[in-house]
């Protein structure tokens, strides 16, 4: 996928195996801590916010979804960062595909720090003017 792979690339040139190893700490990410099992390459979120810029345009949706089902914590905050700024940029039926590409790969935001980069900017900013009902809906 040629995107996708952009972006990989372009996050592992700038990974930091110190900084990696310390995101493992923080994220808890060891045997029964709530983030058991995520990866971290060490990239900064300023790094990751300048590659989602350059990016958000082009890559397609199943692109991003490639970085969004990734084992990489890095690669999926980038694909929340590429999807938050194609929705602030949308209009309101691109705006709907957006959230129910979000909603369909709920399983994959399963970190605080995802949620709290992107929900707001998506799920709420769609939901503000609208019923609520989505929220409480069972998946």
């Amino acid at each position: 996928m040629k995107y996708a792979g952009l972006i990989k690339n372009e996050l592992t040139k700038l990974a930091d195996p110190a900084k990696a190893d310390l995101l493992q700490k923080f994220f808890k990410t060891g045997t029964g801590d709530y983030a058991e099992g995520d990866s971290f390459i060490g990239v900064t979120v300023p790094n990751q916010r300048k590659i989602a810029s350059k990016y958000y345009k082009s890559i397609p949706l199943p692109e991003l979804q490639e970085l969004l089902s990734d084992f990489i914590h890095e690669h999926r905050l980038t694909a929340l960062f590429i999807l938050a700024s194609k929705f602030e940029r949308a209009g309101e039926e691109e705006k709907k595909r957006l959230v129910d590409f979000y909603i369909n790969n709920m399983a994959y935001i399963n970190n605080w720090d995802l949620v709290d980069s992107s929900a707001y900017k998506i799920l709420g900013a769609y939901l503000f003017d609208k019923e609520k009902d989505l929220l409480y809906k069972q998946n």
